[in-house]
């Protein structure tokens, strides 16, 4: 858990990869040939207590719902950055942390995308998951009052509509997550 450092396998042709971690953990990528990096970031599954995940709907793409996550700040530690991604956006870190995914997961954003967001410094994320439990009311979860708002709504899901409801580019990923 934790320290294993990705792997990345040939991709033949373009398109989704698999690439294994010394811990067998799979990670997804699309094979694309230019420099960019990934950038590292951490996403944070909620639980409910009957076994909903929490999903917003971003102001930005009103067709597009995420789980929250963001950028791991240079020295944070991985599960200090998912718990403060999940208080800038929802508003709560009235959690317990449950588990921790095993490996990394990446994703490429599509081309125009990626030339556009992060100011084109990155291909794509390398995001490490973490599944926490909500202890507190649905009250505490304001995510219009947070600082840098980033979801118009929110809702309670059962695990397996989760992926469902993700941006193409992003799917894979989030099935790799449900499935860990």
């Amino acid at each position: 858990m934790g320290g294993d450092t990705e792997r990345q396998g040939h991709c033949p042709r373009a398109g989704l990869c698999r690439s294994r971690s010394s811990g067998g953990s799979v990670t997804l990528r699309h094979d694309r040939p230019d420099s960019l990096h990934y950038r590292l970031c951490a996403g944070a599954m909620l639980f409910s207590d009957s076994g909903q995940v929490w999903v917003g709907q971003r102001i930005d793409t009103p067709d597009a719902w995420q789980m929250p996550q963001g950028g791991i700040d240079p020295g944070e530690d991985p599960a200090a950055a998912a718990l403060r991604e999940l208080q800038e956006e929802t508003g709560s870190d009235n959690v317990a942390l449950l588990a921790e995914a095993e490996g990394w997961f990446t994703y490429d954003l599509p081309p125009a995308l990626a030339a556009m967001a992060w100011g084109g410094k990155y291909r794509g994320q390398m995001q490490k998951w973490f599944a926490f439990r909500f202890l507190g009311h649905d009250q505490e979860i304001d995510i219009h009052g947070v600082e840098k708002p980033e979801f118009e709504a929110w809702q309670w899901v059962d695990i397996a509509d989760v992926a469902g409801l993700i941006v193409d580019f992003k799917r894979p990923v989030y099935e790799a997550v449900v499935a860990e």
